[in-house]
């Protein structure tokens, strides 16, 4: 199982190139399956997750091909996924639903699987596709779409991003005019429209709560480099403020990191805008305050890292999460590592000021792990983290040696060999 070494480390300085992002690159995937021509995505990370959703897309009939950061998709005859317990590896898995029900008419999927934190049902995927004419079926564990699709008004009960990325897609060829109210507004989802548009799509509004889509009979393909990652580059801004770091994360995209952004500086870091990114000087000193929204509120994908940070500041930090009902599971490691963190239902005190001490923890979910490697900067000592289901590799593309050119003591250790790699 990955595992990694990470040792107290002193101020992070230098400049690390963020990667394209893994959110955006997904549903970009999926979209490929709209159209029986030629799609590629340039800039596409080596990520455990990019790698299942093109294995995905070959069980639905696409040839694809990679060479470097370039992936290459193609879905000339689209059919219902034959490995269908590839589909339980993660939960974007569910992305296919949209593309396969408006191309084909048709869609038999089993649930979608990913990390632990929380229950997230497709329930608003599957009602809003009712919504645009399709019969849908819940069998066990798998869902069947059926019926040709035609454009209509959808609510969404809850902004979810998922549910907005597969009804946006569904509707590009639905016959008439679909209008998407209280839409999530995440950048993704714009890169995902702009994407869309490129292959000959027909979008207003993306970026705002409601998404007008006007069906058209086929789409083509296109050439596109999706948006940096903006939760790694916010999990690479905590690391700077937790060791005082003086860092130039390139490309990163101020616009798409605001809320964190004004919670580093409240807490003492210096913040800049630079024409290749984003700029941070100083150490987090102050405590601060964090509730989990939908974009444009704190991302709840940052919320782990932001608590590291805030073990290490004077004070009392509060930190409120409302998305996922199961997402303080990396508490307890933090805790074993000397943290002071209570929880309370949704609410988790984090007392600051008291020193991290290196120790064996393991990750629980994708961004814990992240966090966990963060802790492991600030501790005196080693710290071993262990990643039974490889959930960093999920998401971050060689976190641990981007943390080191920036003169931190991280690294992969080999499996089973007690070596580090290099």
């Amino acid at each position: 199982m990955p595992q990694y070494r990470i040792c107290h480390s002193p101020r992070l300085s230098g400049e690390v190139e963020i990667s394209t992002a893994k959110n955006a690159v997904l549903p970009i995937l999926a979209a490929a399956l709209l159209t029986q021509e030629e799609v590629i995505l340039h800039q596409t990370p080596a990520l455990t997750d990019v790698r299942h959703m093109l294995d995905i897309l070959r069980s639905c009939g696409a040839e694809t091909e990679t060479e470097g950061k370039e992936a290459r998709v193609r879905c000339v005859a689209l059919t219902n996924p034959r490995n269908l317990g590839l589909l339980r590896t993660m939960r974007a898995s569910v992305l296919i639903l949209g593309p396969l029900a408006a191309r084909n008419g048709e869609c038999f999927l089993t649930m979608p699987g990913g990390c632990a934190i929380g229950q997230r049902p497709i329930d608003l995927h599957v009602k809003g596709l009712q919504k645009l004419g399709a019969k849908v079926e819940q069998e066990g564990g798998a869902v069947r779409v059926s019926g040709s699709l035609k454009g209509a008004n959808v609510y969404l009960d809850f902004p979810s991003v998922g549910a907005t990325e597969n009804l946006i897609m569904a509707a590009t060829l639905a016959q008439g005019v679909t209008r998407i109210e209280n839409a999530a507004k995440e950048p993704e989802i714009t890169d995902l429209c702009h994407f869309l548009t490129l292959m000959g799509a027909r979008i207003a509004g993306a970026g705002t709560a409601n998404i007008i889509i006007e069906g058209v009979e086929r789409l083509h393909g296109a050439e596109y480099t999706p948006i940096p990652d903006r939760i790694e580059a916010g999990t690479l801004a905590c690391a700077a403020a937790l060791t005082e770091g003086s860092v130039l994360l390139e490309r990163a995209r101020t616009g798409h990191m605001r809320a964190l952004l004004f919670k580093l500086a409240e807490s003492g870091v210096i913040i800049q805008e630079d024409s290749r990114g984003l700029r941070l000087r100083g150490k987090a000193r102050h405590p601060m305050e964090a509730r989990t929204l939908s974009y444009p509120g704190f991302p709840t994908d940052m919320q782990a890292p932001l608590m590291v940070v805030a073990t290490q500041t004077h004070g009392l930090s509060v930190i409120l999460e409302t998305i996922f009902e199961n997402r303080y599971m990396h508490v307890v490691e933090l805790n074993r590592m000397g943290a002071h963190i209570r929880v309370e239902g949704q609410l988790a005190l984090v007392q600051g000021g008291h020193a991290l001490n290196g120790a064996h923890v393991s990750a629980t979910d994708l961004r814990a792990a992240a966090a966990l490697m963060l802790a492991g900067l600030a501790a005196q000592g080693e710290t071993v983290l262990t990643d039974p289901a490889g959930h960093l590799m999920r998401g971050y593309e060689r976190l641990e040696e981007k943390l080191r050119a920036l003169g931190a003591d991280a690294v992969k250790v080999e499996e089973g060999s007690g070596r580090a790699n290099p």
